[in-house]
């Protein structure tokens, strides 16, 4: 028996040897492939442009693709031989190669003819001591290749976005955020149709929205925010963009109508509009978009109404953000059909009337801001309600609004509203009466025989305590 038990152990072990050689044989192969001369040496060269000519990449990376990666470069074989198919500039992980002060482009960077991703990260860093820009010229020499372009937190580099970038007709992803790029969104950059990432947020960029980028019907995600751009919602862009699923034009100076076109955005779940100068009130046509999770207006002189759109068929909305938008009329009781919002913004506008009591019945809701309207009335919701939500259900700032005496705690009235004043004359009106009889003022010790029923003497005194607490605030 326990010569088969090692018998069996033996053909485990050769097994196990055979079947790791085979697979270390393999990758010994792979990893034995020469890299193209020409690719290694440019390679080196473009990486220098970036780190510096200290940096030796054939003494300390002899076999870049191979045995002696280097960080942030990744390969591939074709045709038997290795090329750069990724390369990362920046600090993105602890031992990635940084960037001198001193950084450029290289013209060897645009040999790498199998490049398909091309990142810089935090690498152009000061816009006063070495600014510098994009070069214009060479892109199209990795139309044939490049998906990915990407420059990230780079305040130093300055300049337009190159016209060049729209020879990159395979690129998919475009985002150059928060470097310190101007000028105007070149229209030749309506030519990239295979996009599903276009990025240019953070950026100093002007001018108008091009009827142009309306091509771009395989778009996921657009974000435009915190430029400068200017002019009106072009007509053309919802048109086009069929298969968007995020629009953030946020903190930009837009202005007129947002169009009636944007309703064909059916995929859309999340537009941003806010910090802009859009007017003319709501469009109809937002309640067509029915995939909408997130709808943020927030900060545009719009105007108009809340009433103008059927809330109910907008039930996917968990944020709402409709702030300091001019609005007026009432607040929708069919808002509190939105049974999966959790952020309910309508603070900052002309909203008047009383607050729906239905919105209590909101279930996921965890925060409403409300203030800074004209809202009246009494606020009708229960003490679980104010405790659930604490100051994240903001009222204040509501002149006649009140909250009714003895339905909630002290500890849990709602923070910046008063208590009603009908309550209060009522209290003055007990104290009064408990001092006449038959319209004519009695001496203490009536008063006293008038409140001989103990239960009512104290609440009498409680009722006092209160007014002459509420007399010296």
């Amino acid at each position: 028996m326990r010569g088969f038990k090692n018998s069996r152990l033996c053909v485990l072990v050769i097994f196990f040897l055979l079947h790791f050689g085979v697979w270390c044989n393999g990758d010994t192969e792979n990893m034995g492939a020469p890299m193209d001369k020409n690719e290694i040496n440019s390679l080196y060269s473009a990486i220098q442009g970036f780190v510096g000519k200290w940096w030796n990449g054939s003494d300390l990376y002899p076999d870049p693709c191979g045995w002696t990666p280097i960080q942030g470069v990744s390969c591939d074989l074709f045709d038997g031989f290795w090329y750069v198919t990724d390369l990362n500039i920046g600090p993105i992980h602890d031992n990635s190669l940084s960037c001198a002060p001193n950084v450029e482009f290289s013209p060897n960077l645009f040999t790498l003819k199998h490049l398909k991703s091309l990142s810089f990260f935090n690498c152009f860093v000061s816009p006063h001591h070495h600014p510098t820009s994009i070069p214009a010229e060479r892109w199209e020499f990795l139309a044939s290749s490049l998906e990915s372009l990407e420059f990230r937190s780079n305040p130093g580099l300055i300049g337009q976005i190159p016209n060049t970038f729209g020879r990159l007709i395979k690129l998919q992803s475009l985002v150059l955020v928060e470097n310190g790029l101007s000028g105007e969104m070149p229209p030749s950059l309506g030519n990239l149709v295979n996009l599903k990432r276009f990025v240019l947020a953070g950026n100093k960029l002007n001018g108008e929205i091009s009827d142009t980028f309306g091509g771009f019907t395989q778009l996921l995600i657009c974000d435009l925010s915190r430029n400068k751009l200017s002019g009106v919602l072009p007509k053309a862009l919802f048109g086009g963009l069929i298969s968007l699923l995020k629009l953030d034009l946020s903190s930009n100076k837009l202005q007129g109508k947002i169009p009636e076109e944007i309703s064909r955005l059916k995929n859309l779940t999340l537009l941003d509009l806010s910090n802009n100068k859009l007017s003319s009130g709501l469009t109809k046509s937002l309640q067509e978009m029915t995939s909408l999770e997130e709808l943020v207006l927030s900060r545009n002189p719009m105007g108009g109404f809340l009433e103008v759109l059927d809330w109910h068929n907008m039930r996917k909305l968990t944020t709402l953000d409709l702030s300091n938008m001019n609005l007026t009329g009432e607040i929708p009781k069919s808002i509190a059909d939105l049974k999966k919002l959790r952020f309910l913004g309508l603070n900052d506008n002309k909203l008047i009337g009383k607050i729906p009591k239905n919105l209590e019945n909101l279930p996921n809701a965890s925060a409403i801001y409300l203030y800074g309207n004209n809202l009246t009335g009494a606020l009708q919701f229960s003490e679980w309600f104010y405790r659930k939500m604490g100051r994240r259900f903001g009222a204040w700032g509501n002149q006649n609004l009140c909250y009714p005496f003895g339905l909630v705690s002290t500890s849990h009235v709602p923070f910046g509203v008063k208590q009603c004043q009908q309550e209060l004359n009522f209290v003055i009106d007990v104290e009064t009466k408990s001092k006449m009889v038959n319209g004519n003022f009695v001496n203490s010790q009536s008063s006293m025989g008038y409140f001989n029923d103990y239960r009512i003497w104290r609440s009498f005194v409680v009722e006092l305590f209160m007014v002459i607490l509420l007399l010296l605030k």
